[in-house]
């Protein structure tokens, strides 16, 4: 199995690819979009900003894949992009879901750094195995706004929010697996498990 990831050209994406690597994926790093076509996945990660990330994707060439059915997964920032806007930049986003991205609230210390817990929501196969309270860490100054059936977990910190985001082939958590322990790590197995399908 064969992910691609994404390189926005800010910041070190490489331990998501380690973790990727430890589940068994060849994964492979692109700037240009070039071999999406033939991924099993993709892989859209944490790191730069909205707009920066918004302005080096192939941004309709990645967005015609995913609608088509390629899984994807985003991470931290690669979760915000499946959205139209941010109040990060003026950039457009993928309009994958329904939804905008916000700032944290003035109210609690931005950004949010470390651990904090998940409120399972259930109704997705990316949640399999993850028990409530389960700890994931953060690095994030803005969150989605977003409610209904795609939210499959949440976290709150000044205001409840999406840490887990399953619709169809779209699939995205706003903490970092890669750096959450086991619970990161079955997550990433969930993922892997519900692209083989």
């Amino acid at each position: 199995m064969k992910f691609k990831i994404f390189n926005y050209g800010a910041g070190n994406i490489y331990s998501i690819q380690a973790a990727l690597k430890r589940e068994g994926v060849a994964t492979s790093v692109t700037r240009t979009g070039a071999g999406i076509e033939e991924a099993d996945a993709l892989v859209l990660p944490g790191v730069g900003s909205f707009d920066q990330a918004a302005r080096t994707l192939p941004m309709e060439r990645t967005r015609e894949i995913i609608v088509s059915g390629k899984p994807v997964l985003g991470v931290c920032l690669g979760l915000q992009l499946f959205y139209a806007s941010s109040e990060e930049g003026s950039a457009k986003g993928l309009s994958l879901l329904k939804g905008r991205v916000r700032r944290f609230p003035s109210s609690v210390k931005v950004p949010q750094i470390g651990w904090n817990t998940l409120t399972i929501k259930g109704g997705s196969e990316l949640v399999d195995g993850v028990a409530e309270g389960s700890w994931v860490y953060y690095v994030n100054s803005y969150v989605p706004e977003a409610t209904g059936r795609s939210v499959a977990a949440t976290s709150t910190y000044g205001v409840e929010y999406p840490a887990l985001i399953a619709e169809k082939n779209v699939f995205g958590t706003q903490f970092h697996p890669e750096k959450s322990g086991p619970v990161g790590r079955r997550i990433l197995q969930n993922f892997i498990r519900a692209v083989r399908k």
